[in-house]
């Protein structure tokens, strides 16, 4: 059997759709990740890449082509964060969390409006997805966000949160149930990962004053 196929064969239904093991163990394996992104613990990376591959293949079959061709860009931003967070010059080279500065607001910005208008332009044109205003918004905000926690970047988590409260619908009309469910999980733990940055980050200033 295609070991490919067999991880989209349905396992159980919500609301009449059918729910694959790919959905399943996408459901867990990026509930773990972002609870260990929350704790500061390196493992979240790996976990993290083994989701992203899982979400490929689960995008791909529900058309949503960026938020596809998105997880091959996270496998390698969380290569990027890996090392960073291993050699990033705090105490014992781990990297410490901080504020973004106002120069890195004003390049995420302009990144994330050019590519979003770019993304929108090509869904609309390259592919079928009827969503590419909400796919290239939400994969453009990811994108943002999981650069801001490769670097820990406190804010990161605002980001994170405001692409979530698009996720969740549009996973829903896409009759992806329980990847809407999870990205309401995802809601929850970020705004417990932010509690925790924060207090990491008042610990450190509070050490230093």
């Amino acid at each position: 059997m295609d070991p490919l196929g067999a991880l989209q064969e349905p396992l159980f239904t919500v609301l009449e759709t059918p729910v694959s093991w790919t959905e399943v163990l996408g459901f867990g394996s990026g509930a773990l990740c972002v609870w260990l992104v929350a704790r500061q613990h390196l493992a979240n990376w790996a976990v993290g890449i083994a989701n992203n591959l899982l979400f490929i293949l689960l995008f791909t079959d529900a058309g949503l082509y960026a938020d596809a061709g998105l997880q091959i860009v996270f496998i390698a931003l969380a290569c990027f964060g890996w090392w960073s967070w291993t050699h990033g010059g705090g105490p014992a080279d781990r990297l410490p969390v901080r504020r973004t500065a106002r120069h890195e607001w004003a390049w995420l910005l302009a990144a994330g409006a050019a590519g979003c208008a770019g993304l929108t332009l090509l869904l609309d044109r390259a592919t079928d997805s009827t969503v590419p205003q909400w796919d290239a918004l939400t994969t453009v905000l990811s994108l943002m966000a999981t650069y801001g926690q490769c670097r820990k970047l406190v804010e990161s988590w605002w980001i994170w949160i405001a692409a979530d409260l698009v996720y969740i619908p549009l996973y829903a009309y896409k009759e992806l149930y329980l990847t809407s469910l999870l990205y309401v999980g995802f809601l929850a733990l970020c705004a417990a990962g932010l509690r925790s940055w924060r207090r990491d980050l008042v610990a450190r200033i509070a050490v230093t004053a």
